[in-house]
């Protein structure tokens, strides 16, 4: 199997997700890079491909917002039409398609296969027959439960690309860094003082930590913490949450919902203390930089914890049933690890886990 990449150069890595997904793909596309040598190019999301520039293996990024993956609105019938055709005239060698084990991957195979790739490799469930030439039957999460970078990376070996080096590598340019301070500072934050990252924006509403929890968090880690400062994060959409939470956790607290680029952001959190997140973007931009992080969970993706990083996890129950996943393979997963409640975790267990982290930089726990 492998020798049928074994001389490709020119290679089209597609994974239709967002931020945080890519950065996990991320170990995986360097393991790739590094066999082939080839030239990579990353096709996804408007979202993901914010992430895409902080990745040293990537050489060209592709966006579109496909209708079968989950965006806030999706490409047209013509737009699709002519990225085929790009695809096309781009020639690539073979096409990788990294994949959730939640999602069908045979849309994205199919629009390869039109376009001439090929190769194409995959996880399905299903048969695929001619849409992928190298198919990897997907036995999660009937068999069982790998973590995303795992599954990934296992996807990668099929092909040859076998790497002793897993974690998740960004290049943060100097410039966003500098940026990224003067930024802060005209805001009011005191880039000279430590601060720490409350981001409490999600993607996903399921994922919500309630906003009452956070105030009061804060309020506390504040009066235990006399030289620290908290900086609320998001992006644009986020700002109203990230003022709402300014004011009412009042001084050395800062606002910074929509004021900075991804590039910045990661400067951002590389100078932080420690970051309080639920599980999106930051979470994992949090652990590729090697922050201490503690994570309040929603309990819906068991593959996407922090990955290696000193961390303590939070995981609770998703609240609502209007708000749990149709998808049937969800469902299942729902009902095989997650059929008791687990409820928000107290305010002092939080502080107890920030504080730990605090006194012992670099030293890895996880609460279960």
């Amino acid at each position: 199997m492998m020798d049928n990449w074994s001389h490709c150069t020119n290679l089209l890595i597609i994974r239709p997700d967002n931020i945080g997904d890519v950065l996990m793909s991320s170990p995986a596309i360097g393991a790739i890079k590094r066999r082939f040598g080839s030239k990579i190019t990353l096709l996804t999301s408007e979202a993901g491909a914010t992430a895409s520039t902080l990745l040293p293996e990537v050489d060209e990024t592709l966006v579109a917002n496909f209708p079968w993956a989950k965006h806030d609105s999706s490409v047209s019938a013509a737009h699709l039409s002519g990225l085929m055709s790009h695809l096309k005239s781009a020639a690539f060698d073979g096409c990788i398609i990294f994949t959730v084990y939640s999602q069908n991957p045979l849309p994205t195979a199919m629009l390869a296969w039109a376009a001439g790739i090929p190769r194409r490799l995959a996880y399905c469930r299903e048969n695929p027959y001619e849409l992928l030439t190298h198919w990897v039957p997907d036995d999660e999460p009937y068999a069982r439960v790998r973590h995303q970078v795992v599954r990934d990376l296992d996807l990668a070996e099929r092909i040859g690309a076998y790497t002793n080096d897993d974690r998740i590598t960004l290049t943060v340019p100097d410039d966003a860094n500098v940026q990224a301070m003067v930024k802060l500072s005209r805001v009011g934050v005191d880039v000279g003082r430590p601060f720490v990252i409350f981001h409490a924006a999600v993607s996903e509403p399921k994922r919500v930590f309630p906003l009452e929890r956070w105030v009061a968090l804060a309020r506390r880690f504040l009066i235990d913490h006399p030289t620290q400062q908290v900086l609320f994060t998001g992006g644009s959409a986020d700002r109203v949450l990230t003022d709402q939470l300014c004011r009412l956790c009042g001084p050395r607290t800062f606002s910074v919902g929509g004021l900075l680029t991804i590039a910045e952001f990661a400067g951002v959190i590389r100078q932080a203390a420690l970051v309080v997140s639920v599980n999106t973007a930051a979470m994992h931009l949090a652990a590729a930089l090697g922050r201490p992080l503690v994570v309040l969970y929603a309990l819906t993706n068991p593959q996407h914890t922090p990955w290696r990083c000193p961390h303590v996890l939070f995981p609770y129950s998703v609240a609502e049933k209007s708000l749990q996943s149709r998808n049937e393979v969800i469902r299942y997963v729902d009902r095989s690890l997650y059929r008791e409640k687990v409820n928000l975790p107290a305010t002092d267990e939080v502080l107890d886990a920030i504080n730990g982290l605090l006194n012992r930089q670099g030293e890895s726990q996880l609460v279960c």
